[in-house]
């Protein structure tokens, strides 16, 4: 065989490797996402495209205002924000996030505070009125939209496994002109 044959026969087999590696790596580490609705506005928006991290995202690797992806259902995904974690006493009142009784900021929500100037955002709660519980059960997490106006969360449906997250939004990268790094 002439040697740009052979050559080319190298170049082909160490793309197609490439492309079974790349591929690999996403179904199995990584996950793209396109937000559908507003509510997670004003930090993510309709039609958003995002890269989900699914390395290891276990009970332990959640944290309290992570941006996650979850299974809602067995056909739709949701993105939230997580509030809170197993063993948490959740309140929100005058507009005020308390876990386990201390008052938490959400600077997250400042740029939508400003735009419905001096409405409250959050209305008032308590974990017990809202699911019966006193504290997030072991295994579960309590999510919000940072919408809250118009949210469909954990206040309506109740607490989510834990094992239902896909994993972490790492990036939004779509429109370019909103590119962010762990929101």
């Amino acid at each position: 065989m002439a040697r740009w044959k052979k050559e080319a026969v190298e170049w082909i087999k160490a793309f197609l490797v490439g492309i079974i590696i790349f591929v690999l790596i996403r179904s199995f580490f990584f996950a793209n996402y396109v937000v559908e609705g507003e509510s997670m506005m004003p930090t993510l928006k309709d039609g958003n495209k995002l890269v989900v991290n699914k390395i290891g995202y276990q009970i332990g690797d959640l944290h309290r205002f992570d941006v996650i992806v979850f299974h809602a259902n067995k056909r739709e995904d949701y993105v939230k924000r997580i509030i809170g974690l197993p063993g948490d006493e959740i309140e929100y009142r005058a507009d005020r996030l308390y876990i386990n009784g201390k008052e938490f900021d959400e600077p997250f929500l400042e740029p939508y505070r400003k735009e419905i100037l001096g409405e409250a955002l959050t209305g008032d709660f308590t974990l017990k009125e809202l699911t019966g519980k006193l504290k997030v059960p072991e295994g579960k997490l309590f999510v919000m939209g940072d919408n809250r106006l118009e949210s469909w969360d954990s206040r309506h449906f109740g607490f989510i496994p834990a094992k239902n997250v896909v994993g972490k939004v790492n990036l939004l990268y779509w429109p370019i002109t909103d590119l962010a790094v762990s929101l």
